[in-house]
């Protein structure tokens, strides 16, 4: 049953006839006598009394009437709720990333988002490392993702939003005996606490220190790595937006050459929802440069 014919039938039984539903449709009497002959053809039943000047709902009819105002009701309501996502008034937003980029830059891209779309729900999905996010957006399970770009993402759109600096945050004891800022093949003499599990960090400190012999405490949790510093117990390498911010009283040191990586949002190809284009505007408007 297509949907005009309902509005049309609802028409003619407000308005009592065919002559004033028709000019409320702006539609010709006898195009709109000819629909309601053809819901009922369709119906397999008589809609209205027709013996009188006034037609009159039959049994079907009424019938009709209550399930018709109800869809009616219906499409408006979804009409409504479309909208209502495409003005960003309502909806969501799935984001999945990993614990390197749970803090920077994800904090402020939310906070950021939410600032002007406070109506718009952003759900955050953690991930195993960079190959669980690209999974998880091949799965449709999120919409954007946030990865280091360096990763084999070339079956997906990107868009860079910076380069985050890796820094040593080490306690006083330990800062006191090295060069500002550390030489890369002075970290292999330093005890280290990493996420040895999460598979990119453990890549990268791999990179930086070869096989990670230095690293004293494998810790999955990113408190009890932070106090474990701050503590005196080891140094960590991690951001330095997250050093800056999470660990007080430590000596934060760059490292020389820079240890840097580029992040980005990754997405699959195609139209992406209103929330989720607002999302990736709001990344490349924050874009931040290069740490020189």
């Amino acid at each position: 049953m297509d949907l005009h014919l309902v509005t049309y039938f609802v028409a003619v039984v407000d308005h009592g006839g065919i002559t004033r539903a028709a000019q409320s449709l702006y539609i010709s009497q006898p195009s709109l006598s000819q629909a309601i002959r053809t819901l009922e053809r369709r119906l397999g039943v008589t809609l209205f009394d027709r013996t009188g000047r006034r037609l009159e709902l039959t049994e079907d009819g009424r019938t009709l009437d209550v399930a018709a105002r109800r869809i009616l009701a219906d499409v408006e309501r979804a009409k409504a709720k479309v909208a209502a996502v495409r003005e960003l008034v309502s909806g969501r937003v799935d984001v999945v990333t990993y614990a390197a980029f749970s803090i920077d830059p994800i904090v402020d891209l939310v906070r950021r988002f939410r600032e002007q779309y406070p109506r718009v729900t952003v759900r955050i999905i953690d991930a195993d490392g960079p190959t669980g996010v690209l999974g998880a957006l091949r799965r449709g399970e999120a919409e954007l993702g946030v990865i280091d770009l360096s990763v084999d993402h070339s079956a997906l759109r990107s868009v860079p939003i910076g380069d985050q600096e890796l820094v040593l945050a080490l306690p006083g004891a330990l800062a006191e005996t090295l060069p500002d800022p550390v030489p890369r093949s002075a970290v292999r003499t330093i005890p280290l606490v990493q996420d040895l599990g999460d598979k990119s960090d453990a890549a990268l400190i791999t990179d930086l220190v070869g096989e990670p012999a230095n690293v004293v405490i494998d810790c999955t949790h990113p408190g009890a790595t932070w106090e474990l510093v701050m503590r005196g117990a080891a140094a960590t390498v991690l951001p330095r937006l997250v050093a800056e911010e999470q660990l007080r009283g430590v000596s934060i040191r760059s490292m020389t050459p820079k240890l840097t990586r580029p992040v980005g949002l990754v997405q699959r190809s195609g139209p992406g929802s209103p929330a989720a284009s607002a999302f990736v505007a709001i990344a490349q408007a924050t874009r931040t440069p290069a740490p020189e």
